[in-house]
């Protein structure tokens, strides 16, 4: 018997040593895995924050750029149309003064083609009649018919008393055939009365030729148009376009009206091309501009800059994964060397744990489970039972059918109580001979007595054939104790011995019933 104590001392020091190694190994097989993932992830934290960054810069940068863009697209446009402004004033009240009707047509035709020598972005200056009949102009010729009062402009201020200078949507010259942006202004007889028209005009050709200047890219845009919406002037430069509406635009609809200048990254109605735009209103005319950079000319140097750091990222990753790959491999396969000797060990332990005719546990495990069990009852002050069970009149069915037939019996018998025991923290064992126990872990008398009757239920059903029996079947006799091992002393001896009391009881009063100590039941 001490040989046999030592053996199994021995194993379990084994057994220890192996598993203290395998928790060794698999704290630095999670370690090293760790310290991977962890260089991983700060390099791709490292490199996302930068590349993040950048991007950020990027648009920071095209901000700064449209936003100056469309400042200095909007003061250029100001100045070239207050020149003008300014201009068609003087004349203006300089025609009135004298009266048309008394306008001496040489000396201002002299006076218009001055002035139209100075300023480069004038296209022509005219005078017209009442009737819309031209009077004056700066060009040596006059076209025919030379009669403007079909144009909009002149039509607005034939009916409209207003003496501030507008601005009219591109038309056609008829003198020069060229596009241009009419620049008006009313003109009164002495008595109030509309005397005629006096108008300047601006090359749209001047417009294209300013912006055509600015170093933007292939897909970006400027353009003047009216606060209306309607473009005026745009680069790239397509005659189609000038005249279209950009009334249903994202910065008509709703950046304007709440501001007068800014920033909004929109899709172009005209082109559907995402772009970030810088717009303005011009402060002292009903005008806007509008300066963007396409999001492709934006991003592409940062994703060209992004594809470079992403190969050099994926390279090093490789290069860490490969290595940690190569440890890693060698360290697993010393875990799985020393986990299918714990699996060996473990083995061995289960089988000096385990009955092997029926499958249960057998005295030794439920000797050290009681041990814990009583611990953990008493800590949680949980009750703690225990059955044990008798196969009724086992030695009449070995005498009557043989060991080999008893053998096969008490398999069946352990099978049926492990089927009735549920829980995954019971614990069934075959005590010894025909003798049974099942350890219920917090569990009341209640709760055990259910479990008994479960069992012997269980047992009946097999309807194993025993004619030494009173009932012709295998039937089985139960004890139940149960304690509070934080109020009373409990040991393993006594929980035994109280255990094999009940089911002495239940044997005297007839078997094929459990017994408990405040209880009996068939």
């Amino acid at each position: 018997m001490l040989g046999c104590m030592q053996s199994e001392d021995k194993t379990d020091s084994s057994t220890e040593t192996i598993t203290a190694k395998a928790v060794r190994a698999g704290a630095t097989f999670r370690l090293i895995t760790s310290f991977m993932l962890v260089v991983i992830v700060a390099f791709v934290a490292v490199e996302g924050w930068r590349t993040w960054r950048d991007y950020r810069a990027a648009f920071e940068s095209a901000r700064d750029s449209v936003t100056n863009l469309a400042r200095a697209t909007a003061q250029h446009a100001e100045d070239a149309i207050r020149q003008v402004d300014v201009l068609t004033a003087a004349l203006g009240e300089r025609v009135e003064g004298d009266g048309l009707q008394n306008i001496n047509v040489l000396r201002i035709h002299k006076l218009l083609v001055q002035q139209s020598k100075i300023m480069p972005q004038l296209h022509g200056l005219f005078i017209y009649g009442s009737d819309g009949q031209w009077i004056v102009t700066d060009k040596e010729t006059i076209p025919e018919p030379a009669n403007n009062a079909d144009r909009d402009y002149f039509q607005y201020h034939r009916t409209h008393d207003d003496r501030n200078v507008r601005i009219g949507e591109v038309v056609r010259s008829r003198s020069t055939d060229d596009l241009i942006i009419p620049i008006s202004r009313r003109l009164n007889n002495s008595d109030g009365s509309f005397a005629g028209v006096l108008l300047g005009t601006i090359k749209v050709s001047y417009f294209v030729d300013y912006y055509g200047d600015f170093k933007i890219d292939d897909k970006g845009a400027l353009v003047l148009a009216m606060r209306s919406g309607t473009i005026l002037v745009r680069r790239p430069f397509i005659a189609s376009v000038v005249g279209k509406s950009l009334a249903n635009s994202e910065i008509f609809k709703r950046y304007l009206p709440a501001s007068n200048e800014g920033i909004a990254e929109v899709k172009a109605v005209i082109d559907d091309t995402e772009r970030l735009y810088g717009y303005r209103a011009l402060t002292t005319y009903p005008l806007v501009v509008e300066a963007g950079l396409s999001r492709e000319s934006i991003t592409a140097p940062w994703r060209r800059d992004l594809l470079k750091t992403g190969f050099v990222l994926v390279f090093l990753i490789a290069v860490l994964a490969v290595f940690g790959f190569i440890v890693l491999s060698q360290l697993r396969q010393r875990m799985v060397a020393e986990r299918e000797l714990r699996h060996a060990h473990q083995a061995m332990r289960d089988m000096a744990l385990t009955d092997s005719l029926t499958g249960l546990g057998n005295r030794r495990r439920l000797d050290s489970a009681l041990l814990d069990e009583i611990r953990l009852a008493k800590r949680q002050r949980s009750s703690l039972s225990l059955i044990m069970l008798d196969v009724d009149y086992f030695k009449r069915y070995n005498d009557r059918y043989g060991h080999a037939a008893g053998d096969d019996c008490l398999s069946a018998v352990g099978g049926a109580i492990q089927q009735a025991v549920k829980r995954p923290g019971d614990l069934a064992v075959r005590y010894g001979g025909e003798e049974f126990t099942v350890l219920l872990p917090n569990t009341d008398s209640a709760g055990a007595k259910q479990v008994a009757h479960d069992i012997l239920e269980a047992i009946r059903s097999l309807n194993i054939e025993h004619a030494e029996h009173p009932l012709g079947k295998v039937t089985a006799s139960a004890g139940i104790t149960t304690s509070q091992p934080s109020t009373e002393e409990v040991t393993p001896a006594t929980l035994l011995k109280s255990a094999d009391a009940q089911l002495y009881s239940a044997k005297q009063r007839g078997r094929n019933r459990w017994c408990s100590a405040d209880e009996s039941a068939l």
